[in-house]
């Protein structure tokens, strides 16, 4: 991992994640280095990284939420081709292989929803080595200290954070830091 996404990921607690263009102008005053796109199609989403390269900070695009892309490696060349993005988010391994050897950031996407999706993350993790894992929803502690103690990369937990004694919870857990669409939060 290149050492400004560590230090970015290290001193920010809360990473922001906009879905719209409101939030995108809500964020750029924020403290958070890193902000992750959930939202654009193939031509907006240039101009959505411009402005987050502008403010000064790293832009890591959810590549399955783009309209008009489609989840083969040319969607990962598109983006770094015609976006100043510094990485992708992504479910699917094949995109996180294809952005590490363009030598994108990779955040690997993953829902724990059951034991089985837990087998299938671990499995992913150890052949697909992303350069940080997310997992949804935040809000099991057990199960994060679980995924921290197997990962062997920094954690990002999202999805259901709403108040500070989320967030430390999910910190105390082992979570390296949170991500969160509610603007609220990112002001914390």
């Amino acid at each position: 991992m290149k050492p400004e996404f560590k230090d970015a990921l290290e001193d920010t607690p809360i990473i922001a994640a906009i879905k719209d263009d409101k939030g995108l102008l809500q964020c750029l005053g924020g403290d958070s280095r890193i902000i992750f796109v959930l939202y654009g199609d193939v031509l907006t989403i240039p101009g959505i990284v411009e402005q987050i390269k502008e403010a000064g900070k790293l832009a890591v695009v959810h590549i399955d939420l783009i309209n008009g892309l489609h989840p083969r490696e040319i969607a990962v060349d598109f983006i770094h081709r015609y976006t100043r993005a510094d990485g992708i988010i992504s479910t699917k391994a094949n995109l996180i292989t294809r952005a590490k050897e363009l030598g994108m950031f990779t955040v690997m996407r993953f829902f724990v929803i059951d034991s089985m999706a837990f087998s299938t993350m671990e499995r992913q993790i150890r052949s697909v080595h992303p350069d940080v894992i997310e997992m949804l929803p935040a809000l099991m502690p057990k199960i994060i200290k679980k995924v921290v103690s197997f990962a062997h990369c920094p954690v990002i937990a999202g999805g259901l954070i709403s108040d500070k004694e989320d967030v430390l919870s999910v910190l105390n857990s082992g979570a390296t830091c949170i991500s969160s669409t509610n603007p609220t939060v990112w002001f914390l």
